[in-house]
């Protein structure tokens, strides 16, 4: 069974920074591909960043190429996403996931709970 543990979202003024953490179980991890998502009030979930199994190659959303780095823990079945220079536009509730697809970072349909981002302006 899937599950997707969220944290380390907050309250934060625009510039300053979080470090969201994913612990994921479920499958087989350090030979996964992840990702995060988040979805803003009335809007439709995208995606945010992805990293493959080795961290080799990692993939942005244009909106956050150079403020966001995502990482990941294979000891750990952790998967992290550093978030520097936040902007009230990255308000959003913030979810990880497995990918079945890295062309289409496409997510499977489990989703954790996610972790609420408030960027104050």
């Amino acid at each position: 069974q899937v599950q997707l543990v969220e944290s380390g979202g907050g309250l934060v003024q625009a510039g300053g920074s979080l470090r969201l953490s994913c612990a994921a179980s479920g499958r087989t991890f350090s030979s996964s591909l992840m990702g995060w998502f988040r979805q803003a009030p009335g809007k439709e979930r995208e995606f945010v960043a992805a990293i493959m199994w080795n961290s080799g190659t990692r993939d942005y959303a244009d909106s956050v190429k150079g403020r966001f780095t995502i990482s990941r823990d294979n000891d750990k079945n952790t998967v992290y996403l550093q978030m520097n220079g936040l902007k009230p536009e990255d308000t959003a509730v913030y979810y990880c996931n497995f990918l079945s697809s890295w062309s289409a970072k496409k997510p499977y349909n489990n989703w954790g709970q996610g972790t609420q981002v408030t960027v104050s302006s």
